[in-house]
């Protein structure tokens, strides 16, 4: 398995490239702004086929460049958990003023908690995560020791829980929920750098307070 990861956007949110390199299938995570054009470059000159947008959750700095990911290839399946389409459906909302206009988007799939996708000969696991927002999942490669992990985890802090429909109960719970994960999980988040579980576990205290307070 390869990930390529490109960062940008108002938001400096990462975006990821994965793929199989033995069916040379692959997948984009999450699409911000101004920010996937080099994946879908580099997915072409490698003749990878791109056969999905998989997204984290709905908010603007992770589907702003769907309509990219879909022209270009438009055989290219968007998944979405059904707690977020909403965000899709209606991307540019008065909670966040952007200087650009967010196309409506459309899934082909909605996903759900313990779902088992497949991304060529690997395994993926779809797990729902809500707190930051009420649909957001990460996507879990068990084989590959592999987590996208959007805005849940997110380098030594946590997704932000002051959001209309942001719970930071749920959240908790979310963080206790994949911190029983094998610990050498390399987690890629939606912002700042990759980490493991167990990094996080050992000097995040935001995931400390959560595991505390589950005990």
């Amino acid at each position: 398995m390869t990930i390529i990861q490109t960062t940008g956007g108002i938001a400096v949110t990462n975006s990821y490239l994965v793929v199989d390199e033995a069916t040379k299938q692959a997948v984009i995570f999450d699409a911000p702004d101004h920010t996937v054009r080099p994946l879908v470059e580099k997915a072409r000159d490698e003749g990878w086929d791109v056969i999905g947008l998989w997204l984290t959750h709905g908010h603007f700095d992770h589907v702003a460049d769907h309509a990219m990911v879909s022209k270009a290839f438009p055989g290219a399946k968007v998944l979405i958990h059904r707690l977020d389409e909403p965000k899709l459906r209606q991307p540019n909302s008065l909670l966040f003023r952007l200087p650009f206009e967010i196309p409506r988007g459309e899934a082909h799939l909605l996903i759900e908690d313990g779902q088992e996708l497949r991304l060529g000969n690997l395994k993926v696991n779809v797990i729902h995560t809500p707190g930051h927002a009420p649909g957001h999942v990460m996507f879990y490669f068990p084989e590959e020791n592999a987590l996208i992990g959007g805005d849940l985890i997110i380098m030594n802090a946590v997704g932000r829980t002051d959001l209309p429909d942001s719970d930071p109960d749920a959240l908790n719970a979310s963080i206790r929920k994949v911190m029983r994960l094998p610990g050498e999980t390399r987690l890629f988040p939606g912002h700042g750098h990759p980490s493991t579980l167990r990094e996080e576990q050992e000097t995040n205290p935001y995931v400390q307070a959560a595991i505390e307070e589950g005990d």
